[in-house]
């Protein structure tokens, strides 16, 4: 391990990680995050197929085969990957992708895991091809051939790994190469979260952060939170700061609605952004098509994030479809804006 990381040691897990501290709201969530797959609340398909594979793996005494986790940014794919490893019991290794940009990098990581290890790599899309096809021999034999020395001289030396399990996340699986995919044995998806599970998530988080809460409050908080837990996490946390400011540190119904209003959060789980770019199909390109570059200039936002971040509730909740052309506002788009549609977007769905 070099001096610029530093190994944080729980039971059954190893993480390695950069030295300085992490910032306050990073650690909360941390904090927040389930331990075990019975904690860990709603992809009820995904968390039911994990537990079978985890114990078949622990009764043979075996590493589990490779687990590929997708789907949008907050849904526990982090959590999942932990929780793989508490239930192991093995150490748990983390990188990303974008962290890992020569094969020396990931040689070093491969080079010193322990047997049955989980290798966690976040934003697996984003490896460099080079680096990426240096997991090939690794996932599927457990070898890393290393080439030793330059020229006429040069020869490669093939090492053998331990037993282990990468467990690799993405936000974008079509970016990721057949070849690489084709190795991992498990393959989920995450969906966004349905409200009653969403509203069970903000339950326990309160009772972690010691918030009194009653359920039409954890509701209404669920209701706004686009489905992710990690969105019902944050709103929670300022909601919090609404009930003890201006509350009586309890958070009810009224109160958790006028604080998400304060947030411009609305009913549909909207925020600011999410609006303009409504508003921006509805109003300015008057409901006709528009390309994604064009619609990011429109909203002065980068066109990744408005198709990683925000596109995918909005395709969701029926506000904006994908034509040939383009984005386009539906009808109820105009509806939960309240504007009326122009006779020209009268064809639209």
């Amino acid at each position: 391990m070099t001096a610029s990381t530093s190994a944080i040691r729980t039971p059954g897990v190893e993480r390695l990680q950069a030295a300085p501290a992490q910032p306050a709201d990073e650690e909360l969530d941390r904090s927040l995050r389930p331990r075990r797959l019975s904690d860990f609340v709603g992809q009820h398909a995904v968390r039911d197929q994990l537990a079978i594979f985890i114990e078949a793996a622990r009764a043979r005494g075996e590493a589990l085969d490779h687990v590929l986790l997708a789907g949008p940014p907050g849904l526990g794919k982090t959590s999942l990957a932990q929780i793989v490893a508490h239930e192991l019991e093995a150490p748990f290794i983390e990188t990303a992708g974008p962290a890992l940009e020569r094969k020396a990098d990931v040689a070093a990581f491969l080079t010193a895991l322990e047997p049955r290890s989980v290798f966690f790599v976040d934003e697996l899309h984003r490896l460099p091809r080079a680096v990426e096809e240096t997991f090939y021999p690794a996932m599927e034999d457990r070898r890393l051939p290393i080439t030793v020395g330059q020229g006429a001289g040069a020869r490669v030396v093939t090492l053998d790994l331990p037993p282990f399990t990468l467990v690799g996340a993405t936000t974008r699986a079509g970016l990721i190469t057949t070849p690489l995919r084709d190795r991992f044995g498990v393959s989920h998806r995450l969906d966004l979260y349905e409200p009653d599970d969403l509203a069970t998530i903000v339950r326990r988080s309160a009772s972690i952060l010691e918030i009194k809460i009653d359920d039409e409050g954890a509701r209404a908080i669920a209701s706004r939170a686009r489905g992710t837990p990690r969105v019902a996490n944050r709103l929670l946390r300022r909601v919090r700061d609404f009930a003890e400011v201006r509350g009586e540190g309890r958070i009810d119904a009224p109160l958790a609605a006028a604080a998400l209003d304060l947030l411009e959060v609305d009913e549909a789980g909207l925020d600011r952004l999410d609006r303009e770019i409504l508003r921006a199909l509805c109003e300015k390109f008057a409901g006709s098509p528009v390309g994604l570059s064009t619609l990011a200039v429109a909203v002065a936002e980068e066109a990744d994030t408005i198709e990683d971040v925000y596109e995918p509730y909005l395709l969701q909740q029926g506000f904006l479809q994908r034509t040939p052309r383009g984005r386009q506002a539906t009808r109820a788009a105009f509806a939960h804006l309240g504007l009326e549609r122009p006779r020209e977007a009268a064809s639209l769905f």
